[in-house]
């Protein structure tokens, strides 16, 4: 079967049932939280042109109360990574999914701002999301999550240790939330200044996300958010230590901190307010991910694909350039599959041999119709090139392992064999009775299998519409008191049967159906048996890659199975314990099983071990082909086996929810940021993001420095402006930033070319 990669890794974004996901930039509120006062003047008029009087009532002071130092765990959506999750996350930006879509607007990130400054800043969160990794954080070296608690007034006294509490007004203090309590956490003034994200990147990193039910309309305008289906996002700044290792991420606040987002942090440094916290564990990532791997499988140097040759499941040889007829044949027969092993004849001698299993890169060549319908001996199977003088053994040897797998299993061997006898039985009943014979009366697998008295009491029951047992019944007592016996009678003596009217009687139509219902408790194991037989699944590794070298490591082929070949294993198997030719026939009633397959892949890679959960999906046209078996052979070997020849092959990316970061081949995939098909990703070379080659090319939209912190926006080469310039915009909305970090699973496609 001829293959070719389509393109790269590319996201696997083509799910089952549609949902409408949409971003927004932000919800700013109405109101934000704080106190307030409403202040009330009346003017009267004065209609005789004397002064006018002016009543001012008393303000009333009112508040609007939101979460400040703490949110109910309730209110929590969603975290990736999941708490207490181990994986490989060095490429994710961690996320927290908040069920209230405002929450990380409703307060101004400075308290007591003028209306010009929170209208300057009105889009940008006071919380954030901080990623700590181990020995970072003073009072929580292990990063677990261990936090210093009290209450607000012992926060912002200075009684919960070290480290510069938050700056709030005491205008803006409500005198019930000073006995509130709070969790706290102190970042030292360097790894502040190291990991905290600008003002104006809070903005990038803070969206609202609504996801709406499956097969969502997506059409007909723009229609309004579903107030049930929003939610608040805020996203990390920091990825993940490559060397793996704990981490602790804290949704802080940075109100009354302001001022240190864009100074140095004081040298004792800052003791935040956690508002919520969870661990994780990430692996050490050795730079290969899934995407990396599969487009391994698929291109030579992450680029180029593998020629259609390259991706068939045979030896790769070299071969000359004039071949003679020789070497051709030799070359044509190993361009199918064939490998050349030494063999020695029965006679003693040494000589060459065409070998293969019952995969191979092409569909096989239609044989000659054989002197007899079943094979029954190894030599019966070689295919002797007279021309050339070598033999190919590939059915010889399904022969002999059929045979052998037969033979080594006491079990079936025993089913077989009781099966036949009782079948033999069965058929030479039918044959001595011809009250039995198909053409004359309906025959039940119970006249074929029980005793001779109940089947003639059975016909005697039956016959005219019982007048024969009436009769039987009302001359039994008067024959019993004379004494008479009955006597044998020539009347409709039956002809002895030879063997060959017992095997003719075989090839009639319905007789197979009826023997093997009359036989239906031995037959069965026998069939099931060899259905798995017919499924590959007891031949060994070698049957199948008669040489390592034609399924090397991180490697993907695809072949097509040869039907003669596993037939000739089935004929072997059923060879076992033949004692004359009625055995033979008889085998025959079991090699009508279930579907045969029709094509296989075998995949040798980390993918196999590493994400046991790929899902695999092949397409014959638009229909999915579901495997008849899926198997695996040793730690990194996987074999499907389809029922027919399929004509795409995918491998996707276990899902895992909407994330953000990084593909594991180094890049973004860009998305679609208008038009008809917004959050589509762009295809193409086009679609890829950075542009250029190099693992590392992203690593330029870092901060200087090891923390692996993003520059979203700040000095030097940061993300945004770049992401802006892809897209020929000015300057990318958050939600448009979002869109463009999504992190979704990734597939790649092999598409069949004839």
């Amino acid at each position: 079967m001829t293959t070719a990669p389509e393109s790269g890794p590319q996201p696997f974004t083509a799910p089952t049932a549609r949902h409408r996901t949409r971003f927004f930039d932000h919800r700013i509120p109405s109101l934000y939280a704080g106190r307030y006062e409403i202040g009330n003047r009346q003017v009267l008029k004065d209609v005789d042109e004397g002064a006018d009087r002016e009543i001012v009532a008393t303000p009333q002071p009112f508040d609007v109360i939101e979460p400040r130092f703490s949110i109910d765990p309730a209110g929590i959506n969603a975290r990736f990574p999941v708490p207490d999750a181990v994986g490989t996350y060095s490429e994710i930006l961690p996320h927290i999914n908040l069920d209230a879509p405002g929450l990380p607007w409703n307060r101004p990130l400075v308290p007591g701002a003028s209306e010009e400054e929170r209208e300057a800043q009105r889009a940008v969160p006071w919380m954030a999301l901080l990623l700590f990794r181990e020995n970072e954080l003073p009072e929580d070296p292990d990063a677990v999550g261990l936090v210093k608690a009290g209450t607000v007034r012992g926060l912002l006294t200075r009684g919960l240790g070290a480290g510069e509490p938050p700056d709030l007004p005491e205008l803006s203090m409500r005198p019930e939330e000073y006995d509130e309590h709070c969790a706290t956490v102190l970042v030292p003034a360097d790894l502040f200044d190291k990991v905290k994200p600008l003002p104006v990147e809070m903005g990038y990193l803070a969206h609202v996300r609504e996801g709406g039910p499956p097969d969502a309309t997506l059409s007909d305008g723009d229609p309004e958010p579903d107030e049930g289906q929003l939610n608040g996002v805020v996203v990390a700044n920091r990825f993940p230590a490559a060397a793996g290792g704990r981490h602790v991420v804290h949704l802080v606040s940075l109100e009354g901190f302001d001022r240190y987002l864009a100074e140095p942090a004081p040298s004792q440094g800052v003791r935040l307010v956690s508002l919520t916290s969870w661990a994780f564990t990430t692996n050490a990532d050795s730079g290969i991910g899934f995407g990396d791997l599969a487009q391994q499988l698929a291109t030579t140097d992450g680029e180029t694909p593998r020629s259609a040759d390259g991706l068939r499941l045979r030896l790769p040889v070299s071969a000359p350039t004039n071949p003679d007829a020789e070497e051709r044949e030799a070359l044509d027969r190993m361009e199918g599959g064939a490998v050349a092993l030494p063999q020695r004849l029965e006679t003693g001698e040494r000589t060459a041999a065409f070998h293969r299993g019952p995969l191979t890169a092409r569909p096989a060549r239609a044989l000659p119709a054989p002197a007899a319908p079943r094979l029954k001996s190894p030599g019966e199977a070689l295919i002797y090139l007279e021309k050339y003088g070598v033999f190919d053994t590939s059915y010889g040897a399904a022969f002999t392992a059929g045979r052998t797998l037969a033979l080594s299993d006491a079990e079936f061997r025993t089913a077989l064999l009781e099966f036949r006898s009782t079948a033999r039985s069965a058929v030479r009943r039918l044959a001595s009775h011809p009250q039995l014979q198909l053409g004359t009366r309906a025959v039940t697998a119970r006249q074929l299998t029980a005793p001779l008295s109940f089947e003639a009491f059975d016909r005697m029951l039956l016959d005219g519409d019982g007048d024969r047992f009436t009769r039987a019944v009302a001359q039994a007592g008067p024959q019993l008191r004379a004494g008479l016996r009955r006597s044998a009678t020539t009347t409709g003596a039956r002809r002895a049967r030879t063997a060959a009217d017992v095997r003719s009687l075989l090839s009639q139509s319905g007789v197979a159906s009826i023997i093997t219902q009359a036989a239906e408790g031995e037959f069965r194991p026998v069939a099931d048996w060899l259905d798995r037989l017919r499924r590959l699944e007891m031949l060994g590794f070698e049957h199948l890659v008669p040489n390592s070298r034609m399924l090397p490591p991180e490697s993907i082929r695809f072949a097509y199975v040869d039907a003669g070949w596993v037939r000739a294993a089935v004929d072997g198997a059923l060879s076992v314990g033949v004692g004359h030719a009625l055995d033979a026939d008889l085998n025959d009633l079991a090699t009508t099983g279930g579907r045969l397959p029709a094509c296989a892949v075998l995949l040798r890679s980390d993918l196999v071990p590493h994400w046991p959960q790929t899902i695999i999906t092949a397409y014959a046209g638009p229909s999915v082909v579901e495997p008849l078996r899926s198997a695996l052979f040793g730690t990194d070997v996987r074999l499907m086996l389809y029922p027919r020849v399929i004509d795409r092959f995918e491998l996707a990316e276990p899902p895992r929810g909407l994330c953000f970061g990084i593909g594991n081949v180094g890049t973004i995939q860009l998305r679609e940021i208008s038009g008809d098909h917004i959050g589509y990703p762009i295809e193409g070379i086009e679609g890829e993001f950075p542009p250029g080659k190099g693992d590392g090319r992203f690593r330029r939209f870092l901060r200087p420095g090891d923390a692996d912190v993003l520059n979203v926006y700040g000095t030097g080469d940061a993300l945004v402006p770049a992401l802006s310039q892809a897209h020929g915009v000015e300057r990318l909305s958050s939600a448009q930033f979002a869109l463009q970090m999504i992190n979704a699973p990734q597939a790649q496609t092999f598409s069949y070319r004839p």
